[in-house]
């Protein structure tokens, strides 16, 4: 889903990163630099080495997207272009697999994060960079279904997807993955201390949890913009204590506001490679297999585990732009992101969960991937409404 993250896992496991938090009230930690993309087929993830989400008005221009290599496509052959986030990762045997069946040639364009990628897609709309996008997350929808770029399409195995994850009724744009924004422990550091993991979100303002979480930006981080919907979710917008006394409280108790997931992951969270101070960390439910996976062979179990209470809901979504020139092998791709095939290719690729029920999870998922029971969701309609509104209150309420 996320997100830059898992290429930034990556290195994070190769080379320790270093870092201090400073004391006092909550202050925002150095953004750190983001890895690389990866190209046309490999990585992305739920620890997702994020890329932040944009979170505030689409901007007047747009960067240049740029596209991951492809081959020329010889004289006759059909090209497929796919605009996405920079997390965007599918194996290569898989990929080649659909181009070897449509005789055609899939052109991946990374275009920055999730927030970043659809403002491009908006903003070339009258002629549009790509054919396909993928990666419109449940906390921008209403704003990618208002823009009007997508056409609508009916995939045959939309009628076997669980209703939950459907959330646009025009079919502008069809659920693809998901996952959960949850809070990570270290596990070492608790078991030293004798503390036992923080069961729900109140408990992370409680005394014994003093200066010991790590939260991202939810102005310029995904997974800090999910936790903070989580909190709105949570704890509601109006009666005696709100969301917004609930930061107050965690203000009060310290907690540290990073610029991004790699930071506060990396640097500051000490169940990572960075070995940081806080034992607490704003993450991903799939974070501890991607430990494991990533270690190559040195950890048989994750350092770190997960909150379960308090997660949120995150769903990616795919759809074909309208203006497209290969509208049949659009509807293809489609098809083929909903194939069991690239389901279940993207756990270990994206370190996110298929939505076509039936697609198998690799062991590494089954044994440490947390699926919390009752995570937290807040109707894209209500985010669209008061997204800045509520990045506006909580950095008054947290940053002053």
């Amino acid at each position: 889903m996320r997100r830059l993250s898992i290429v930034l896992l990556v290195l994070g496991l190769l080379a320790a990163c270093g870092g201090q938090p400073t004391g006092g009230a909550p202050t925002s930690a150095p953004a750190a630099t983001a890895a690389p993309g990866a190209t046309a087929a490999p990585a992305t993830a739920a620890p997702a080495p994020e890329s932040p989400a944009t979170v505030g008005s689409a901007p007047t221009t747009a960067p240049e997207p740029t596209a991951a290599p492809a081959s020329a496509a010889p004289a006759g052959e059909r090209k497929l272009t796919v605009m996405t986030h920079d997390s965007f990762s599918v194996s290569e045997d898989v990929l080649k697999a659909f181009e070897q069946q449509e005789d055609a040639t899939v052109q991946v364009l990374k275009s920055g994060d999730a927030g970043q990628a659809l403002n491009k897609a908006i903003l070339s709309k009258s002629s549009p960079l790509a054919d396909v996008f993928f990666g419109v997350d449940n906390t921008f929808l209403s704003r990618a279904v208002k823009s009007g770029i997508f056409e609508p399409y009916t995939a045959p195995v939309l009628k076997d997807i669980p209703e939950r994850f459907k959330l646009d009724s025009s079919n502008g744009l069809l659920p693809i993955d998901y996952g959960y924004v949850s809070i990570n422990y270290d596990k070492e550091y608790l078991s030293k201390n004798n503390l036992q993991p923080p069961a729900s979100l109140e408990d992370l303002a409680k005394p014994e949890w003093k200066g010991k979480l790590v939260v991202e930006n939810p102005a310029t981080s995904s997974p800090g913009l999910a936790f903070l919907l989580a909190t709105v979710g949570h704890f509601g917008t109006s009666g005696s204590y709100t969301w917004l006394d609930y930061w107050k409280d965690l203000r009060k108790n310290d907690v540290l506001v990073s610029e991004g997931w790699s930071d506060a992951y990396y640097t500051q969270f000490s169940g990572s490679s960075g070995k940081g101070p806080r034992p607490l960390v704003v993450s991903y439910a799939s974070s501890p297999p991607a430990e494991v996976l990533y270690s190559e062979g040195k950890l048989k179990e994750p350092p770190t585990g997960v909150m379960p209470a308090g997660s949120f809901l995150q769903i990616e979504f795919a759809g074909i732009l309208k203006g497209t020139q290969q509208r049949a092998l659009a509807e293809r791709f489609v098809d083929f992101m909903l194939s069991k095939q690239f389901q279940e290719d993207m756990p270990l690729q994206m370190f996110v969960y298929p939505v076509v029920p039936g697609a198998a999870l690799p062991d590494l998922f089954k044994q440490f991937a947390a699926v919390p029971e009752q995570p937290i969701v807040v109707p894209p309609e209500q985010i669209d409404q008061s997204r800045e509104q509520w990045l506006d209150a909580w950095a008054k309420a947290v940053l002053r």
